[in-house]
């Protein structure tokens, strides 16, 4: 033990599309895909992405969709997660309170 404690530090580098500090949702920027995000950011946005949301989704339609019960706790959840997507640029809140992918509304 006291051979791998005098070791070298490790040295953790910082990927270029990180996360802001204490989040899972890094800022989109150019060269940074969607696979970046956690997965249940990405199953969110795949659901926005398609077809039943090109309209824009509200988030008790959203947990349905996703197979969750739409009990406030889980609907306030993804209205969290929703609104992450939003201020990180993935995802827009066209009307309030309800949400759809960033590429399907610039179509």
């Amino acid at each position: 033990m006291a051979e791998v404690l005098a070791g070298p530090p490790c040295v953790v580098a910082e990927p270029a599309g990180s996360a802001v500090a204490g989040s899972t949702v890094p800022r989109r920027q150019t060269g940074v895909s969607a696979q970046t995000l956690a997965p249940d950011y990405q199953r969110i946005l795949s659901v926005l992405e398609s077809e039943a949301g090109r309209e824009g989704m509200r988030c008790q339609q959203l947990a349905v969709a996703l197979g969750l019960e739409a009990i406030p706790a889980k609907v306030e959840g993804l209205r969290s997660k929703a609104k992450r997507l939003v201020e990180r640029g993935w995802a827009l809140q066209v009307r309030p309170g309800v949400f759809t992918a960033l590429a399907v509304a610039a179509v």
